[in-house]
């Protein structure tokens, strides 16, 4: 008999998923009367959704995008990392050490499924603090 523990899977984030988390941001974007770029990654950093409102400024698709990778591989709200990148922060040269760029501005959420991290979400084309909220909605909206 094995003791071995068996380990349960966890539902990796769907294209479904994207979608969802695309529509929600970006819902509650124009509730609020911003145009915003939308990316959704993978576990993996790759591309599952990606949207631009068609008046959103253009730097919106890369700043969203640079957000969800950022989120991604320090596993955190951007949001939560602004102040680790300043001059004596524990991420001052972070910025610059990797061959992709990271982006420390709030608007990036990882997203969780079963306490896993299975993708990140970044929403780019308003104040950081919108974004931040558009991209928390979103991710509040897929786990209900």
């Amino acid at each position: 008999m094995s003791t071995t523990a068996t380990a349960t899977a966890v539902v990796p984030l769907t294209i479904q998923d994207a979608e969802a988390l695309v529509d929600a941001a970006r819902r509650a974007a124009e509730e609020a009367g911003v145009t915003v770029a939308v990316t959704v990654l993978d576990a993996g950093g790759h591309l599952l959704a990606f949207r631009r409102d068609d008046r959103a400024v253009l730097i919106a698709g890369e700043t969203s995008t640079r957000k969800a990778y950022t989120a991604l591989q320090l596993n955190a709200p951007t949001a939560d990392l602004v102040d680790a990148v300043q001059p004596g922060g524990l991420f001052h040269t972070l910025p610059t050490a990797l061959d992709r760029p990271l982006l420390f501005i709030a608007g990036g959420v990882p997203v969780h499924r079963d306490g896993r991290l299975v993708g990140a979400i970044g929403v780019g084309g308003g104040a950081p603090e919108q974004d931040h909220g558009f991209a928390t909605t979103a991710v509040e909206a897929l786990g209900r």
